[in-house]
């Protein structure tokens, strides 16, 4: 039998479930007591929402598991209930979270898995319930500003620019590449500092940039993503192991951070890899 702790830490209870009920782990207790990641302007909600997003979608917090109250929640991650409340909102409607009057807030029974319509790294946008996707790092090194750069990260066409290229692997098989541009020099110190210092050590790491700057607490918004389907060419099919005058779907994203835009991505897709989803709303 394995112990956890409950709320504030007062009451020692068996895991598993109580009267029918999934709660929550030792596991679970710890990933929220984690210091929450703050960017300069970013509302405390937005930090809470993905510090609970990412549990339900890691596992952290199980299918079906029983979440703690907003005011247990408040104290573990040292902040107060308003935000928490706010949070929960968003991850209700999101459709991560479901209530049950009377009892509590769950996780929901299934993920729900969420398309283009999010600003999210590519390995995940890829990826469904059944599918995981890994990151192999190609080559990250500074160079010339393209147009492509240039253009969407608002550089002198003069300027030098970061790029990150990555393999994306699906059972081994390459299914997508991604190259991932920030600018270098004041271009990007001038915005965040950390990111600057930082950008080397994440570069290294088997995900997405993306995907490194969110897991450490760096907030992108204003992403606005553009498809357009052409053929592979020479130097994409070589790492798709394709033909190169295969179709492939091409993704371009760009993001801001502090207000300024700071990264550009391109994904190219191979042909075969499935649907991409937007998940739509009628307004009315």
């Amino acid at each position: 039998m394995r112990l956890y702790l409950c709320g504030h830490m007062s009451n020692v209870i068996a895991s598993g479930t109580q009267g029918g009920l999934v709660t929550t782990s030792l596991e679970s207790h710890t990933f929220l007591q984690q210091q929450l990641q703050l960017a300069v302007g970013q509302p405390i909600r937005v930090a809470v929402y993905t510090r609970l997003a990412e549990g339900i979608r890691s596992g952290v917090f199980r299918l079906g598991e029983m979440l703690p109250r907003e005011i247990e929640l408040s104290a573990t991650l040292g902040v107060s209930r308003t935000p928490v409340r706010e949070a929960l909102m968003l991850l209700e409607e999101d459709g991560l979270l479901v209530t049950r009057r009377g009892v509590g807030r769950f996780v929901t029974e299934s993920i729900p898995h969420g398309g283009l319509e999010q600003l999210r790294p590519f390995e995940i946008a890829l990826a469904d319930p059944n599918m995981t996707i890994t990151v192999q790092p190609v080559r990250f090194e500074l160079e010339g500003a393209t147009d492509f750069v240039s253009h969407r990260l608002a550089l002198d066409p003069a300027a030098n620019a970061w790029i990150r290229e990555s393999v994306l692997l699906h059972d081994g098989r390459p299914v997508a590449t991604v190259q991932e541009h920030l600018p270098a020099g004041r271009y990007l110190s001038d915005v965040s500092a950390r990111i600057a210092s930082e950008l080397v050590e994440l570069a290294a790491q088997p995900r997405t940039l993306l995907a490194s700057m969110q897991a450490n607490g760096h907030v992108f918004t204003n992403g606005v993503c553009q498809i357009v389907a052409t053929d592979a060419g020479p130097t994409r099919a070589k790492l798709l192991n394709i033909d190169p005058s295969a179709a492939v779907l091409i993704l371009t994203q760009t993001a801001d951070h502090s207000g300024v835009p700071l990264y550009a991505a391109k994904c190219v897709i191979a042909p075969g890899h499935g649907s991409l989803s937007v998940m739509q709303h009628n307004p009315n």
